[in-house]
């Protein structure tokens, strides 16, 4: 006898068109008009849906965050061949991010997500130690900064990095020019003259 699934199924339309929605509304309106209600009309589908997949809106914007529907231009760490240059260019448009009417409680909803949530903690997470995340760039870059070696725990060094940042925002700490230099300073290690 064939064993039946119980409870609903996920549907991969609906899940993207509510992911699609949620970053549509945030890009509009911001994270403080982010609604179940809203992001249900726009998708298509009823509020159950969502609340079937997602406890809460940060949930769902977490989600839309790890799968770059939601400022995925701002928040991908360019690759110019300096690790140095990226680092920089990559924490400058995160602080725009974060600086900006909507940026702190997205970022914050990010990390409430993740606290409440272990999947969405642990995807995080491994979006650290992927072949395109921070750690691997850090690792590649082994041997063109001097601090770089390739005995280096890459992945520590990124937890750290990212770490400061989620410290920054949880205290709203300013983000500014000055504060970059010195991040990148402490993972790549004093510029050479």
């Amino acid at each position: 006898m064939a064993q039946t699934r119980s409870g609903p199924v996920r549907s991969e339309v609906a899940r993207r068109s509510i992911l699609s929605a949620a970053a549509e509304i945030f890009a509009e309106r911001g994270y403080d008009h982010l609604t179940i209600e809203g992001i249900a009309a726009r998708a298509g589908v009823g509020k159950q849906t969502i609340y079937r997949w997602w406890p809460s809106k940060s949930d769902i914007v977490a989600e839309c965050l790890l799968e770059r529907a939601l400022l995925p231009e701002q928040l991908a760490l360019p690759d110019t061949g300096d690790i140095r240059h990226d680092l920089t260019a990559w924490l400058r448009s995160i602080a725009t991010v974060v600086d900006s009417d909507s940026g702190q409680p997205l970022m914050r909803s990010l990390i409430a997500a993740a606290t409440e949530n272990a999947d969405i903690g642990r995807r995080l997470r491994d979006s650290l130690a992927d072949a395109d995340s921070l750690a691997a760039r850090l690792r590649a870059a082994a041997g063109t900064e001097p601090h770089l070696r390739p005995d280096t725990p890459y992945v520590e060094l990124a937890e750290a990095l990212v770490g400061a940042l989620v410290l920054r925002v949880l205290s709203r700490s300013p983000l500014d020019d000055a504060v970059v230099d010195r991040l990148v300073t402490a993972i790549v290690g004093p510029a050479r003259s």
